[in-house]
């Protein structure tokens, strides 16, 4: 079939996901997180490892359902990849403004971020579906898988040698190391650096399969049944490939990519299920209020929190950020240090969804 409406399985999907990354990256205080919202120190894996490639996925599930929607409009190829190329460059611009704000200081930015392995994954991901055969596209998508696979346990590294796959003399962390010292998380590697981004490619394909595959089943029953089948053989996969292959979030590894695309298979078929079989969509407005905006969710929200961090009040010790002062007077006074972390995240959370409900009301989107 060819699906020429929006798909609100997706948006919920979607959606779920941003929640979530709202809610991880801003607890009340760092020192008390619980230990499900926190990423895993190195190898393995927590549920807020799951988020940003379930993000990456949703990306390549949009790609694939969007441009086929616009194919069969008859959008040609040149002015696709044009909207393809201007709207990457912008989401990495976004990227590097909201790593630099306020100062921008060149000599020390963090170059790489989310929004820029995004925009990098997306101006190599939709070209490729745009241009290339499906069975091309898969050859590029394994590739990806295995050849990151060789590169990181082949390649020798001075002074670590080859298959070294700890925080520093990975060769992924001697690439950032050599290409962008001085601008990177930590000051030897980070988790959005040049090579790592190679399997992330395949994550967003493996998304862009998942759409083209939704849009051509019917009946639609069948559809979640199907998602949730090559989803559990994509986890147990990617638990196999950890023995040779740790899932590690930061490296973003080979079996890291196949596991969570199985995982974000099992939850959009959870959602497929609920939203386009059943009809059960009141649950999924909170979702699809994020789920339609997440670009503006992402930034919006990494903006506040940079403002309420760098702004102070006057305290008992002396001015401290306002987002010290919010979390220990609004929350942790009444709840505790752990459970105010948690109320505060949820409570940021909730004026997100505050803020963005008249655009979703008014179906106003932001757009890169």
């Amino acid at each position: 079939m060819a699906l020429s409406r929006r798909l609100g399985s997706l948006d919920a999907f979607r959606g779920l996901t941003v929640a979530a990354m709202l809610l991880v990256n801003n607890p009340g205080s760092w020192s008390h997180v619980y230990a499900p919202l926190e990423h895993a120190e190195w190898n393995g894996w927590t549920p807020t490892d799951l988020i940003f490639p379930f993000f990456l996925f949703s990306v390549g599930v949009s790609l694939s359902l969007s441009l086929a929607r616009r194919r069969e409009a008859g959008a040609e190829r040149r002015g696709l990849l044009g909207k393809i190329v201007a709207r990457g460059l912008v989401i990495i611009i976004v990227g590097l403004l909201l790593n630099g704000f306020p100062r921008y200081d060149l000599a020390t930015m963090r170059f790489p971020g989310v929004l820029q392995r995004i925009g990098l994954v997306y101006l190599v991901a939709a070209p490729l579906w745009v241009l290339c055969s499906r069975r091309a596209v898969a050859v590029v998508t394994l590739g990806c898988l295995l050849g990151y696979w060789a590169l990181m346990t082949l390649v020798p590294v001075p002074g670590h040698g080859a298959g070294h796959l700890e925080p520093v003399g990975n060769l992924a962390q001697h690439i950032d190391a050599w290409l962008l010292a001085g601008h990177t998380w930590k000051p030897e590697w980070d988790p959005e650096g040049l090579l790592s981004t190679l399997p992330a490619i395949a994550t967003c394909l493996l998304g862009a399969f998942a759409g083209e595959w939704i849009r051509q089943q019917e009946p639609a029953a069948r559809v979640p049944v199907r998602l949730a089948a090559v989803g559990g053989l994509l986890v147990t996969t990617g638990l196999i490939w950890d023995r040779w292959f740790p899932i590690n979030k930061s490296l973003w590894t080979s079996s890291y990519v196949v596991f969570t695309a199985g995982a974000a298979l099992l939850g959009l078929a959870c959602c497929y299920f609920l939203v386009e079989v059943k009809g059960w969509s009141r649950w999924a407005v909170p979702a699809y209020v994020f789920g339609t905006n997440p670009l503006l969710a992402f930034v919006g929200s990494g903006l506040m929190a940079r403002v309420l961090i760098r702004t102070t009040v006057a305290g008992a010790e002396g001015a401290i950020p306002v987002q010290q002062w919010l979390y220990r007077e609004l929350f942790a006074r009444w709840a505790g240090a752990l459970n105010g972390s948690l109320a505060y995240a949820v409570a940021f959370v909730v004026l997100w969804l505050a803020i963005l409900w008249p655009l979703y009301a008014k179906g106003w989107k932001v757009r890169a």
